[in-house]
């Protein structure tokens, strides 16, 4: 008998996969198209959720003493310089950097700017 395999070749995580992907996509669509009320309670329950699963997956991406992620680390570049690895560059390019612009590259008005002192 022969199954449908993931991406990494194991039906388990091609399941896993689509079932994560399912979910975000439904996170996604409920905040932009679902009423205020649903939207708040989707933010409550779920914003909690999605910053512990991303805690704990830099977590293990934490660069070592010598500054390099254990979990990305090969041993083909043994003298690479410090630096952060993949998730944690793109964690910080999705929530920091692309933070300020919205979908189709226009920049957010930001509701609260400084005010100059008086």
């Amino acid at each position: 008998m022969t199954t449908k395999s993931g991406p990494t070749g194991t039906p388990l995580f091609g399941q896993l996969d689509r079932s994560l992907r399912a979910h975000l996509g439904d996170l996604v669509r409920t905040a932009r198209h679902g009423d205020e009320s649903t939207v708040i309670d989707l933010a409550r329950d779920e914003v909690p959720k999605i910053v512990t699963a991303l805690r704990s997956l830099l977590e293990e991406h934490r660069p070592d003493e010598h500054g390099r992620c254990p979990t990305c680390r090969t041993r083909r570049f043994r003298r690479q310089l410090p630096a952060p690895c993949r998730a944690y560059l793109t964690a910080h390019l999705c929530l920091v950097i692309a933070a300020g612009v919205e979908p189709g590259g226009h920049p957010h008005q930001h509701r609260h700017q400084l005010r100059p002192a008086s």
